[in-house]
């Protein structure tokens, strides 16, 4: 079918109006429970934290266009959330509270820029369990009589909890359930007196019962929590006539003494209703015992006398006193009944008395020596102690009053009458340096009676002094610093000991003696340390005295303290050089020492400076002050520059030193020295011109050097000959040390040639050639008109031990034969006869027979 132009004009505008609608965004309803959406049916926690995301608005644009949201509140309202218009998501910006406002309305709205979608939504807020539980109509104040009956309702409390659920239910505890007389309804809160329990006015007169109310628990910004209230049930306890009367200050006694008047009062007796809330009167009467001898007031409880003492036949009466109490309608109510016990008595009016030679006394006086004998008897003392009274009135104690542990009284317990005796307890603290005088208070008190009567006596010691203190110096020691040159007589030190005792026998007596005292005198009397008169003190020679000084008393008590005395140096000695002063040999290069010594006894007097006084010329030295070392100067390094100065030439020089002290006032002395001087290289030539040269200074230095060496040589001779000795000992050889003459070579007549024997190991046997004669023993031949050598003794007996098979006898031994040296070989002729050698070899056997008799030999 063909349309014609018309239709076709037609469907193209129907088409562009389509094209130009625009149709409104929507938000998607996503049900209950879901967290994004139109908030349809949305419900948030009161305990919701401010600051959550809470929900998300979600909703869309048909044309798929961009689409923001917004919510609104009714402006009396608070503005609870806000919406984050791009994403749609709510945020909570304030504190929820359910008891407060349980449901929110809010405007939320939805737009694509041209179209606005508006909703209106209701949020409901559920509860937390953020309420504690809190009571009402307090306080709880109740009165209670004593006498209700266990189980009955006291009282109801109720608390409310704002909560819903079991957050809002609440039940009741007792906080302290086991010390208490009431119990609770957990449910409805009514206290109640407890089973078994009673209430007592005279007990307690209040009782304070702390409830505890808690509800039951819920969730509260995702933990679970329990909220509690207390408040306290103060009980009132009412009192009820229950009780009867009580007697106060039981049990009664009463006495009746001799004097006693008829109707006088003995003594009261006190009751009071038990019942203290509501006390009733109270009404007394006596029941039996007294026999008309004495009656009650009805009304104070006091008991008189009726009878005069001397008329009443018993010494004790039992009486029994009923009180009744009188309800205020009259009515006699509750009774008691007690005993009253009343007693009559002898008048106990005689207190103890003390009594001395003629008659009542209250002071006694002695005098004594101190420090008596441990328990001698004060005997000048005579007392006397006495109680008038009979039986028990008259038994009394006895004791001593002031210081104490001194002396002691006996008797202690006294019935009627006592001789007093007082006893020395502590001698030693009877001291008359202490105390002058010792006072006491004898004091008598009565036992057992009511009055508890009592006396008291004086008793003065007047004490004498004896000699029983020794003398003691202030201090142990005592220094004292005076100055050597101090003249004869001067005063060194004061000692002071003190003597306690009074009299001649407090006077002190100072002596001084010791190794130290010579040079001092002690004034007896002051005790004034002083110098002899002749005393010349030296410090260099004893700087410092130490001595004892005694004090002694009358009786030859004493007591020592030490003394030391030190002399303070006075520079009063002159410096000395040396006696090596005068000439001195200079090494070039290497200083000389002078040295002086001060015999002063301390610094600075002792102390010595060093200078050159004079020298021509004066720029060639230096001079250490302090070491005393000279030098040349600096300036000065060869021979060749002091050659022309040198007076002479001879490089000798000689110089004034001068050493002095640094005493106040200061002492010098001066010498002349004369310093050769040389070089290194005059030393190089020859070490003995070295050694002398170096020790020309210090001629005892050469000498000793020598004397070593020479000591050395000695000892390593003595060692040598030594050893040699006691090999040839051992080897039993004959090697004579003695010079042999001989003829001498040379034509002169008798000269004589001395040679040594040399001792030798290979050349001993060589030197002289032993011939034994069997027909003359013990005889030298060569000695024809020689006298016999002395026998030898008898030797000594064998040893004890036995003897052993085969063994050589004990002999002596000897030598025979001829002693003749070897001959060269060109000397043929022999020498026995010379006259020389006979004696020489004569001598030599008689030395060696000496030696052999002189000690034991064993083969």
């Amino acid at each position: 079918m063909r349309r014609g132009p018309g239709a076709a004009l037609a469907l193209e505008l129907l088409r562009l109006c389509l094209a130009q609608a625009n149709f409104a965004p929507h938000f998607f309803d996503n049900g209950v429970g879901s967290t994004n959406g139109n908030m349809a049916l949305f419900s948030l926690p009161e305990d919701t934290p401010v600051g959550s995301h809470v929900y998300t608005l979600n909703g869309t644009d048909p044309e798929g266009d961009p689409v923001s949201y917004h919510i609104s509140f009714d402006p009396s309202t608070r503005s609870v959330f806000s919406v984050d218009p791009n994403f749609g998501n709510i945020t909570l910006v304030e504190e929820l509270d359910r008891e407060r406002e349980d449901e929110i309305e809010a405007i939320i709205s939805i737009s694509d820029g041209v179209n606005l979608v508006a909703e209106k939504v209701t949020i409901l807020v559920t509860d937390a369990n953020d309420e504690a539980p809190s009571f009402i109509q307090e306080p709880y104040v109740v009165q209670v009589p004593e006498d209700i009956p266990a189980g009955s309702s006291i009282i109801k409390v109720h608390a409310v909890d704002k909560d819903t659920g079991s957050g809002g239910a609440v039940t009741y505890f007792l906080q302290n359930v086991q010390a208490t007389k009431f119990a609770l309804d957990r449910h409805s809160g009514v206290l109640r007196l407890r089973a078994g329990a009673t209430l007592d006015y005279e007990k307690a007169r209040a009782h304070f019962v702390t409830v505890v109310a808690k509800d039951g628990g819920g969730r509260l910004r995702g933990a679970d929590v329990v909220f509690s209230a207390t408040t306290t049930v103060t009980v009132n306890v009412e009192d009820v006539q229950d009780m009867a009367p009580i007697f106060v200050g039981i049990p009664y006694y009463g006495y009746v003494y001799e004097d006693t008047l008829p109707g006088s009062e003995v003594l009261m007796v006190v009751a009071m209703d038990g019942d203290r809330g509501k006390p009733n009167q109270i009404l007394y009467s006596l029941l039996n015992g007294s026999d008309g001898d004495f009656e009650i007031n009805e009304t104070s409880g006091v008991i008189s006398v009726m009878q005069s003492p001397a008329q009443l036949r018993r010494e004790v009466y039992e009486l029994h006193v009923q009180v009744t109490e009188v309800s205020s309608s009259g009515i006699p109510a509750a009774q008691a009944m007690v005993p009253v016990t009343i007693r009559i008595v002898d008048l106990n009016n005689h207190p103890p008395t003390f009594y001395g030679e003629s008659g009542p006394q209250n002071r006694f006086e002695l005098s004594m020596y101190e420090h008596p004998p441990q328990g001698e008897i004060l005997r000048g003392l005579k007392i006397t102690v006495n109680d008038s009274d009979q039986g028990a009135n008259a038994k009394f104690n006895l004791r001593l009053v002031g210081p104490g542990g001194i002396f002691r009284v006996v008797p202690l317990t006294v019935l009627n009458e006592a001789q007093v005796t007082i006893i020395v307890e502590n001698s030693a603290a009877i001291d008359f340096e202490k105390f002058k005088v010792l006072t006491f208070k004898l004091l008598a008190i009565e036992l057992n009676t009511p009055e508890k009567f009592s006396s008291t006596a004086d008793v003065v010691i007047q004490l004498l002094d004896t000699n029983d203190n020794v003398p003691k110096f202030t201090s142990h020691y005592y220094i004292a610093r005076i100055p050597e040159n101090a003249p004869g007589g001067s005063n060194v030190v004061a000692v002071t000991a003190v003597d306690p005792d009074t009299g001649p026998w407090g006077e002190v007596k100072y002596s001084i003696y010791g190794s130290g005292a010579d040079p001092f005198l002690i004034h007896p009397s002051t005790g004034i340390i002083y110098t002899q008169p002749w005393a010349s003190l030296d410090a260099e020679a004893t700087a410092r005295y130490n001595f004892y000084v005694k004090a002694e008393d009358m009786e030859g008590k004493y007591s020592l303290a030490e003394v030391f005395v030190t002399l303070l140096d006075v520079n009063d000695h002159y410096p000395q050089f040396g006696k090596s002063i005068q000439e001195k040999t200079m090494v070039l290069g290497t200083p000389v020492k002078i040295e002086a010594t001060d015999q002063d006894a301390e610094e600075p007097n002792n102390l010595v400076d060093y200078s050159i006084t004079h020298a021509e010329p004066a720029n060639v030295f230096d001079i250490d002050a302090h070491t005393g070392e000279i030098r040349l100067k600096n300036s000065i390094r060869s021979l060749d520059a002091l050659h022309n100065i040198t007076p002479g030439g001879d490089f000798t020089w000689s110089l004034e030193v001068q050493a002095k002290d640094r005493g106040s006032p200061s002492f010098s002395t001066t010498a002349l020295l004369k310093i050769d001087i040389t070089d290194t290289e005059m030393l190089s030539r020859s070490p003995m011109a070295t050694f002398l040269m170096q020790t020309k200074d210090n001629p005892m230095k050469a000498v000793g050097v020598l004397a070593g060496i020479m000591a050395i040589i000695v000892v390593i001779t003595v060692l040598i000959s030594t050893a040699t000795f006691w090999r040839n000992k051992k080897s039993n050889k004959v090697l004579p040390v003695r010079r042999v003459l001989r003829k001498r070579p040379s034509p002169a007549p008798r000269a004589v040639r001395i040679e040594w024997l040399k001792f030798r190991r290979t050349k001993a046997a060589a030197k002289f050639v032993l011939r034994e004669d069997p027909s003359n023993e013990n005889c030298n031949n060569n000695s024809l008109g020689s006298t016999l050598p002395p026998k030898a003794p008898a030797p000594p007996p064998p040893p004890t031990m036995a003897p052993k098979m085969g063994t050589a006898p004990w002999t002596v031994p000897t030598v025979s034969g001829s002693l003749t040296p070897q001959q060269p070989q060109q000397s043929p002729k022999p020498k026995v006869g010379s006259p020389i050698q006979s004696a020489l070899v004569s001598e030599l056997r008689q030395k060696f027979e000496k030696k052999g008799v002189g000690n034991k030999a064993y083969f």
